[in-house]
């Protein structure tokens, strides 16, 4: 990684959720650490100064829930690339989901992934490990050596815990090590060769539908299991409204619960699969209009507390296909900041400070890591946003190996221009360095 850098963030509009902190003013970094934050903060003729006037700085971003399908699809993505998407979307650290081929069951693949990301040295990468071993839903695996060589979490995303005594042994066994269980929520005897959403679409294109049923069943499932045992449980993707609810009630009866959606399930709904369209298939699928309302809802107030882009690169071959032969996913690491900035700042009235918390406070405190802050003696892991570039995701525009976005081709206005991870620049689109 390049040498740590002193320098001095002039003229911004500089926002901390933690610190409750919003003004315009200076910020300065000395060997890669944030010294001094504040209206006042004055520059010193020996430090590069950095015009970042009119622009955003915020914490840098965190998204919970990537997947870089290293090893073993590198075809799709490698740790190498998805680390670059990220920096070019504003994320500083990232957490990667344990699907790859082998999956993160062992200490040997948590280690190859932390080795692989030091490498790339574009973010931090934080592996999520295996619930259980192979993902095969039967035996834990090795919590305590996934977690001393790196794992910040554990889940088998990608599929769900189908045994409910194997997701509660895991519930039981993380309170031994106070880590967090991540749950992909669906019941497989209800969404088995579903295609997309349940409903009137779906019977339009004679497509076979997921009932929003075969999320809820799950949620309720693993949160009433975290009830029992007292753990922490956190679901993943929550796409409908009937799951909001039951996290919503959950909370209230102080179950350990946390929660996320991504930006898809805020901005799009079923009618984005119109046409059979394969960039709009993912699990769970795109769902109606009443769910992306309640999804809005839940995070304005509360009950859902992150967004994170489950960003899932395809090749070409796996989406240009058949819609229901297609794979199930699309990327976001590069269009997440741009889509919460359209729908829930823009449209929805959510102040930047909201958005910054969804996207970088919260999944910091939840997966219990440093950052979300611009606190004096934090690592300088910072975004830069130009809430005012334009911005239209392309092909050949992207930082990702795949390309499988339903947003190609819409223009936005807001994006980040520069992202710092620990004082060093690593991604700087208006050459500020």
């Amino acid at each position: 990684m390049n040498k740590k850098k002193t320098f001095f963030l002039k003229g911004a509009k500089i926002i901390d959720p933690v610190q409750d902190l919003e003004f315009f003013g200076n910020l300065l970094v000395r060997n890669g650490k944030i010294e001094q934050i504040g209206p006042d903060v004055i520059e010193s003729e020996d430090i590069k100064v950095v015009d970042v006037s009119g622009l955003l700085v915020v914490p840098g971003l965190i998204d919970m829930h990537v997947h870089l399908r290293e090893p073993g699809e590198e075809y799709k993505e490698t740790i190498e690339t998805g680390s670059m998407a990220a920096a070019a979307g504003g994320f500083t650290a990232i957490a990667c989901m344990p699907n790859t081929n082998p999956p993160n069951d062992n200490s040997g693949i948590t280690r190859f992934i932390k080795e692989r990301a030091r490498t790339s040295g574009k973010c931090k990468v934080l592996p999520v490990a295996s619930i259980t071993r192979g993902q095969k839903g039967q035996g834990l695996t090795e919590f305590g050596d996934l977690i001393d060589a790196g794992a910040v979490a554990f889940s088998d995303d990608g599929l769900p815990v189908s045994n409910p005594a194997v997701m509660r042994l895991a519930l039981e066994y993380s309170l031994n090590f106070n880590t967090l269980i991540i749950s992909h929520s669906e019941e497989l005897a209800l969404s088995a060769d579903g295609a997309m959403n349940e409903g009137a679409v779906s019977t339009r294109l004679g497509l076979k539908g997921i009932p929003a049923a075969a999320e809820e069943i799950a949620v309720f499932r693993d949160i009433r299991l975290a009830e029992l045992t007292g753990a922490r449980i956190h679901i993943a993707h929550v796409s409908t409204a009937g799951s909001v609810e039951i996290i919503r009630q959950a909370k209230a009866r102080g179950v350990r619960v946390t929660a996320e959606t991504a930006p898809h399930y805020f901005s799009l709904t079923e009618k984005e699969v119109e046409g059979y369209n394969t960039l709009a298939k993912m699990n769970p699928p795109l769902r109606t209009e009443r769910d992306r309302r309640a999804i809005i809802q839940g995070l304005q107030d509360g009950t859902l507390d992150a967004i994170a882009t489950d960003h899932a690169p395809h090749s070409s071959l796996e989406k240009e296909c058949e819609f229901q032969l297609a794979a199930n996913g699309i990327i976001g690491l590069e269009t997440s900041v741009a889509v919460g900035l359209e729908t829930l700042v823009r449209q929805e009235g959510f102040t930047m400070a909201q958005l910054i918390r969804l996207m970088s406070s919260n999944p910091a405190r939840i997966l219990g890591i440093s950052g979300g802050s611009l606190a004096p003696g934090m690592d300088a892991d910072i975004t830069v946003i130009d809430t005012e570039a334009s911005f239209t995701p392309a092909r050949d525009n992207l930082f990702s190996k795949s390309c499988n976005s339903p947003y190609l081709g819409r223009k936005f206005k807001g994006r980040p221009v520069l992202t710092i991870l620990g004082g060093v620049p690593v991604f700087d689109k208006k050459g500020f360095f």
